[in-house]
């Protein structure tokens, strides 16, 4: 199978828009990644960055670890996040539903390459999630003893999808 296949929705009338994707990848406040070695999968919630201009999304985890381990002997992962919306009663038990949008990633996942590349994609998530606060000012800079113990995954989008479901306004 293909990316194109993987990414193939069956309610094409649900469908979101590659600029909706991005708003969601963004504003969405953590993912999960899932992993699979020897036929098991793992699922790998987190706090994440999604870097627009370089298409990646960053996370990071411990030196050592699963999720790592897993990464480094299968790399091909897939990423999710989600919101929910209203509640949407019905009628009849079958017809009661909700609001939702969600985005769905493939790719590949690395360890970042760089001291630069893990520097700035650890900044950028502390930037995400407080964007009032500033290194140096409020708080103290990650250190290299700090960085050696972190690892910084970075996953290459090789394709994604998005669907969302909104009810009329009443």
């Amino acid at each position: 199978m293909s990316v194109e296949d993987w990414t193939r929705l069956r309610r094409k009338d649900r469908a979101m828009p590659e600029d909706g994707i991005r708003a969601l990848l963004h504003r969405a406040p953590f993912g999960f990644t899932a992993t699979s070695v020897d036929d098991q999968p793992f699922l790998h919630s987190s706090l994440y960055w999604y870097d627009e201009a370089y298409r990646r999304i960053y996370f990071h985890t411990a030196a050592e670890g699963r999720t790592r381990a897993n990464l480094l002997q299968n790399p091909r992962v897939c990423f999710s996040v989600a919101e929910m919306g209203r509640l949407l009663p019905a009628d009849t038990a079958l017809e009661f539903s909700n609001e939702y949008a969600g985005v769905v990633v493939f790719g590949r996942a690395r360890l970042a390459e760089t001291d630069e590349e893990k520097r700035r994609a650890l900044q950028s998530l502390l930037d995400k999630y407080f964007p009032d606060l500033r290194p140096g000012v409020d708080y103290r800079a990650i250190t290299e003893k700090e960085m050696a113990i972190t690892s910084v995954i970075a996953i290459e989008i090789d394709g994604w999808s998005g669907k969302r479901k909104q009810a009329k306004q009443e």
